[in-house]
């Protein structure tokens, strides 16, 4: 992605610092001790700035705007992204049940769920299995997280209602996984990340090592849990969980962004057709009052919006729950990508961060 000055791209300068200056000031504060904040517009890099330090030791390095954080749930619409490749191809339908890629997804109304329910949070499946903590602790291979799932109770009948949900997003992915014969890492950096050159993308650590990315959250001190199965553990950081699993920087995530915004091309190299673009950012819960895209959340969702209040009602994005957040606003063709390692007041922050940045176009 080519840069050039913000005026050129019809944005105050002075407005994109006031929003970086909001992450420098929660730094100071001790809100957060890492962030990094990237826009892009008309397809243009206008701000790429990196604040505080890699670790909560003040001797790590400085946060570059390419330094590399865990993404937590912004991991979804990714895994989405690689499950619509395959919908592009032909070898899978989103009307298609479930269980016709996972046969074991058996009983009660299992045979209701269909696959674009798994994408739009409305397939009856929790957010996290009741045995979570317990997988976790036993340090569990991702299979037996897929194995709950398959079993788990559904909370509400399938396309009847809504509810954010991690465990629809593992089946996404075990369903990319057994269609394309590939693991879903290997998948993603072949048809997403590669071609679009995001070298510094992965679903788990990738090439990374740990002391090489991100601390999540502002202190070293981890109980003995955290420790072992934590944000920062070896163990969870290369799960590669399609949920909250991926790790990315700032500018990588604004050339995703930028390639759905572009109707799925991306320099001369098309990744989804227009179609499977518009499907993924267009609301595909009507009647439920619970907009969301494929994958993508949209500006009015009910479960929250860290987009803030000044962007467009089509704005599109993700956020995490380790503090991140990354948006692409169609009406003012603006891509903006806030990555932090702590969620600072409920998402204020990125709220706050987010309504600088649209407040910054000024033509």
């Amino acid at each position: 992605m080519k840069t050039i000055a913000p005026a050129q791209a019809g944005i105050s300068a002075k407005m994109l610092e006031l929003a970086g200056q909001r992450l420098a000031e929660a730094v100071a504060a001790g809100q957060l001790t890492a962030a990094s904040l990237v826009v892009a517009r008309h397809g243009s890099l206008v701000f790429a700035q990196g604040y505080g330090c890699l670790s909560p030791d003040p001797a790590s390095p400085a946060v570059q705007p390419d330094s590399v954080f865990l993404l937590a749930s912004i991991t979804k619409p990714v895994t989405a992204g690689a499950l619509m490749r395959l919908v592009d191809r032909g070898q899978i339908s989103l009307d298609d049940p479930v269980n016709q890629y996972l046969p074991e997804f058996q009983g009660g109304e299992r045979p209701q769920v269909k696959v674009r329910h798994l994408l739009s949070h409305t397939s009856g499946l929790p957010d996290m299995l009741p045995e979570n903590t317990a997988l976790r602790r036993a340090h569990a291979p991702l299979g037996g997280f897929v194995e709950g799932a398959l079993r788990t109770p559904l909370l509400y009948s399938p396309g009847k209602g809504f509810a954010y949900q991690s465990m629809g997003t593992l089946l996404a992915g075990e369903i990319v996984e057994r269609v394309s014969g590939k693991r879903l890492r290997d998948f993603e950096q072949e048809e997403l990340f590669a071609p679009l050159g995001m070298e510094k993308s992965a679903l788990g650590l990738g090439r990374f090592q740990i002391p090489q990315t991100v601390w999540c959250g502002n202190t070293l001190q981890e109980s003995e849990d955290e420790r072992r199965w934590g944000a920062n553990s070896p163990y969870w950081r290369d799960m590669g969980h399609p949920w909250g699993g991926m790790h990315s920087t700032g500018l990588d995530l604004a050339v995703l962004l930028q390639t759905v915004l572009n109707g799925g091309e991306y320099e001369g190299r098309r990744l989804f057709s227009p179609a499977a673009a518009r499907a993924m950012t267009t609301d595909q819960n009507p009647g439920l009052q619970a907009p969301w895209g494929l994958g993508w959340a949209l500006r009015d969702s009910r479960v929250w919006n860290y987009f803030g209040e000044l962007c467009s009602p089509s704005t599109f994005g993700h956020i995490g729950a380790t503090g991140t957040a990354a948006w692409a606003d169609p009406a003012q063709q603006m891509v903006c990508v806030v990555l932090t390692n702590q969620m600072v007041a409920g998402g204020s922050l990125l709220r706050r961060v987010a309504n600088a940045v649209s407040a910054a176009v000024v033509e």
